[in-house]
């Protein structure tokens, strides 16, 4: 008998090898699919593919109502092309979510963006700690230099955390500034890094680096084993270096590609390019920025507008 197991196993094994998604989605899919039949167990349901239907699902659906709506959409979407891909294989004759529609709403939670004052203090902090490094002979100077082009690069890119923490040294141009990113699903984007300071800056680190990074697999941002600079490495950096400013927000490296984008779309950059830079694959997606444009173009006038200092006397009717 085909059991679910099996099903789950040659599933993540299509999407690992044959889809090539990342391993953390994959794992993200395994899971979620295994906590489905461990529910399916605890209450005694069928775990025969065959008799797997639309009660069951709804189940599952109540027992997760509890969490987060983005966690239920993300389980949701996980037992969607799960069943998608058995039907797809033959391996079932009835795909119980081709006619159930789950609508989960996400209350709308504006991003946490940096105006252009904090992002000026962040970089102004992050270059005079470099700087004092090399003034004083400091050991640590390269380490200093490292987050210089860790900021630099989520500033300039708008990149993903796991995105920068992934870059190899052959997908940076440093004559043209052109950065290939590897994004979701291995798509790639390319993004232009067009400050000439910035690629200067760039440019030092990889001839410092040059060595230790073909040493370390081609990996452009290096740790001190000589390994791949990690993403919790990335936002330790980031964490610590707000820490130097007097900046009171949480800054996580997602609040640097959240504030490439905003600042962009204030200096009337069609939301289209934004899309494309950000790498969305849905322009609905990156249309949450506009929201913060409107909420920004709000406060402007409220403090700037001259209305305000026009002071009229005026009498109302009783």
């Amino acid at each position: 008998m085909y059991s679910v197991e099996q099903a789950i196993k040659e599933f993540v094994n299509h999407c690992r090898f044959e889809k090539s998604l990342s391993p953390k989605t994959t794992k993200a899919y395994n899971t979620d699919l295994r906590q489905f039949v461990a529910f399916l167990n605890a209450n005694s349901l069928s775990r025969r593919l065959t008799r797997i239907s639309k009660d069951e699902i709804r189940s599952f659906l109540e027992y997760l109502s509890p969490l987060k709506p983005k966690s239920i959409k993300r389980k949701v979407a996980t037992i969607r092309a799960f069943f998608n891909y058995l039907e797809f294989e033959d391996k079932v004759s009835l795909n119980p979510m081709r006619k159930m529609l789950v609508r989960i709403r996400e209350p709308l939670r504006l991003p946490r963006v940096m105006d252009l004052m904090e992002i000026t203090e962040i970089l102004k902090c992050v270059y005079a700690a470099y700087n004092t490094a090399i003034e004083t002979g400091d050991k640590k100077s390269a380490e200093k230099l490292k987050n210089v082009v860790v900021v630099e690069l989520l500033f300039a890119t708008g990149a993903r955390v796991s995105e920068i923490a992934n870059l190899k040294r052959d997908q940076i141009d440093l004559t043209t500034g052109a950065v290939t990113i590897k994004g979701k699903g291995n798509k790639e984007r390319v993004v232009q890094v067009c400050n000439g300071d910035v690629m200067k800056t760039i440019q030092h680190y990889s001839d410092l680096f040059s060595a230790r990074m073909k040493a370390g697999g081609g990996f452009f941002l290096i740790n001190r084993l000589g390994g791949r600079l990690s993403e919790q490495s990335i936002r330790t950096i980031v964490k610590n270096l707000v820490g130097t400013t007097s900046i009171q927000k949480r800054i996580t490296p997602h609040v640097f590609r959240h504030t490439f984008a905003t600042l962009l779309l204030e200096r009337e950059v069609d939301i289209k390019y934004i899309q494309t830079l950000l790498g969305h694959s849905s322009i609905m997606t990156t249309q949450l920025y506009t929201h913060v444009a409107v909420e920004k173009q709000r406060q402007i006038l409220l403090t700037k507008h001259t209305r305000k200092d026009i002071i009229i006397p005026r009498v109302f009717p009783k």
